[in-house]
């Protein structure tokens, strides 16, 4: 098993059926709770979710600002697309060997989210959208490299991402077997090489809808133990939303209230995936299939303050200072109830390439110029217990 710091591990949003999907290719801030309230014990580990790819002019900046929040990981995504997207076996090593150096100079552990196939991996062309290879010893294959070359480095791995809707699985129907082989296969891959190394499975949309097109999180689960995942991971990772609901609010009452569910028709045990204590359905899950040793990683968490008129997300937005509220207020509650929540994930310190109007903006908790949001300070006066 991986020590984490004093902890050990053991080895649809704006419409009724839309899938949680606030940024397509990225994800967020890492928060090992353990602790009740007030600044975050030292147990406690916390990380912001940073896009160093391609932002050398930017990189130090954010990596600072995640260590002076009280953060002690960051989360960076490694596509394999980037690194190997001329071909099998062309493997380019120069700017993730620059954002591996820039993590270690600041003294921070990272989690890799990985996935993001190149086109030579398929036959049948699907970019921008993503899928599992028509090969998978050709993933495998980049994953043991990737594996390789950062032994002892990279902490931890989140193998895809939302692999129970379509968009994300090749556009075929969501199937929890064929994700629990990649998982598997995955994990031998890394662990052959780094034994250490903390492997995650994918954080699930919180869908509503049950179609071809996608599968409600805790259903693809219930899928996935039925398949085999049970020891397939070190970490359950889950996504965990808040939308418009504060952080402790009872999931009933989110189901039954159609002002917290925007009047989605679906059964109401499905939208108590409109509540950030919906990871509890997913915890229960666990436990109905004898894995309750085993802990939760939230990878994606936290509230939209998007309100243009225009926007599908406006139903749940909320203003900047409540989006900082809820967020400290969601870390308060784990602390306190959730034992087994190993990480929370907040999205995002931003790519400084968004545009003001970027949808993605509106979730994170720092500007594109690296100024701080309210979200930002609340997190920082949480976790450290100075204002800023």
């Amino acid at each position: 098993m991986r020590r984490l710091g004093s902890i050990e591990v053991s080895s649809s949003l704006a419409r009724p059926t839309q899938f949680w999907r606030p940024l397509t290719l990225g994800l967020v801030a890492l928060l090992l709770v353990t602790s009740c309230a007030g600044p975050a014990s030292k147990g406690t580990e916390a990380g912001a979710h940073v896009f160093l790819w391609g932002n050398s002019a930017t990189t130090e900046r954010d990596l600072t600002l995640a260590k002076d929040g009280g953060f002690t990981w960051v989360k960076q995504r490694f596509e394999w697309r980037n690194i190997e997207r001329d071909g099998k076996g062309q493997l380019e090593w120069n700017e993730p060997d620059r954002i591996m150096k820039a993590i270690d100079d600041a003294g921070l552990k990272v989690v890799a989210r990985v996935d993001g196939h190149p086109a030579w991996s398929r036959a049948a062309p699907i970019y921008p959208d993503d899928g599992p290879p028509d090969r998978l010893s050709d993933w495998t294959d980049f994953l043991r490299a990737l594996a390789t070359r950062y032994k002892g480095r990279i902490d931890a791995y989140e193998i895809w991402n939302e692999p129970n809707i379509t968009r994300e699985w090749g556009r075929q129907p969501p199937n929890a077997a064929e994700y629990v082989q990649l998982l598997k296969a995955s994990r031998d891959a890394i662990k052959a090489v780094d034994p250490d190394a903390l492997i995650i499975s994918a954080g699930l949309s919180p869908t509503t809808e049950d179609s071809p097109n996608a599968r409600p999180d805790s259903l693809f689960l219930r899928d996935m133990y039925a398949a085999g995942a049970k020891g397939a991971f070190d970490l359950l990772g889950v996504h965990a939303p808040g939308f418009k609901a504060p952080p402790d609010m009872d999931p009933a009452r989110v189901a039954s209230e159609p002002a917290f569910n925007n009047n989605d028709p679906s059964a109401p045990e499905l939208r108590r995936a409109y509540s950030f204590r919906r990871v509890e359905d997913l915890r229960q899950v666990m436990v109905d299939n004898q894995d309750g040793d085993r802990r939760v990683a939230a990878m994606e968490m936290g509230w939209t303050s998007d309100m243009r008129a225009t926007s599908p997300y406006r139903w749940h937005a909320v203003t900047e200072q409540e989006k900082g509220q809820y967020l400290a207020g969601a870390f308060r509650y784990a602390r306190e109830h959730w034992p087994w929540m190993a990480f929370m994930s907040v999205i995002y310190v931003p790519d400084p390439s968004w545009s003001p109007d970027q949808e993605q903006l509106f979730w994170s908790i720092t500007n594109q110029d690296g100024s701080p949001r309210d979200a930002y300070r609340a997190l920082k006066d949480a976790l450290t217990g100075s204002r800023g």
